[in-house]
């Protein structure tokens, strides 16, 4: 008997020693070979592999699923937060959760982007390609997460239709810029595009884009802000620079 109970504990005491190995094992050499990264605009999926996987622990599945779960993920510009997805124990799907951003301005040497409602999310060092400068507006003191303290908040709104309207339509600019009378305009490469007031505004950039391939090579200014959809004929101008 006893002998059958010794038998029986060294059995016992294998399986667990065989257990531990076989998970010391996976602890080490599971590691995630293919990452899919869906929801980024702003970043490359390189770029969130790069930032997200540094080394080979990073890459380690038990690593990174205890890091996602029970860790403070990593701050991300321009990033609300993401999440990792297994999908089997070598695949991995990051799904990132951008950060609205519709302009930004420029402040002592930064560029500060702002969302829909005119809220700081970000102080960058350096101009992300493809959100617009918005220029023009009078602010005193900005601090991050608060709202860009302007004169009239009413702006955003019209901001927030403008830059839509652009990305609707696939127009890239490098500036958009408002007078003290809420008046707006456009900055494209060599051309400056006057659009006046909000009225008509879908019309105007609508004819914009179809200008666009017209205006390509030349520097001058084109007068929308005269536009008039209820006109049959053609009621707005081109400037070129002299």
């Amino acid at each position: 008997m006893k002998d059958t109970k010794k038998s029986r504990r060294k059995a016992k005491l294998m399986t667990a020693v065989s257990v531990l190995l076989l998970g010391a094992v996976l602890f080490f050499f599971l590691q995630i070979k293919e990452i899919k990264v869906t929801g980024n605009k702003k970043y490359t999926a390189e770029q969130i592999e790069s930032l997200l996987f540094q080394d080979g622990w990073s890459r380690n599945a038990a690593v990174c699923f205890y890091r996602d779960r029970f860790k403070e993920h990593e701050q991300i510009p321009f990033v609300e937060d993401y999440k990792i997805v297994f999908t089997s124990p070598f695949k991995v799907e990051v799904i990132v959760y951008e950060k609205s951003v519709v302009g930004y301005v420029s402040y002592m040497g930064s560029y500060l982007y702002f969302d829909k409602d005119g809220i700081v999310v970000e102080s960058f060092s350096a101009r992300l390609e493809g959100i617009p400068w918005i220029a023009g507006l009078k602010f005193g003191h900005i601090a991050l997460h608060q709202p860009l303290p302007v004169e009239d908040s009413r702006v955003f709104d019209e901001i927030l239709t403008l830059t839509q309207m652009l990305s609707t339509h696939e127009i890239t600019v490098d500036e958009v810029r408002y007078d003290a009378h809420g008046n707006a305009s456009l900055t494209i490469g060599q051309v400056r595009v006057v659009l006046g007031s909000n009225d008509q505004m879908n019309g105007k950039i609508s004819e914009l884009k179809d200008q666009l391939p017209v205006l390509e090579g030349l520097s001058g200014t084109l007068y929308l802000d005269t536009y008039n959809e209820a006109e049959t004929v053609t009621s707005y101008r081109f400037v070129k620079d002299s």
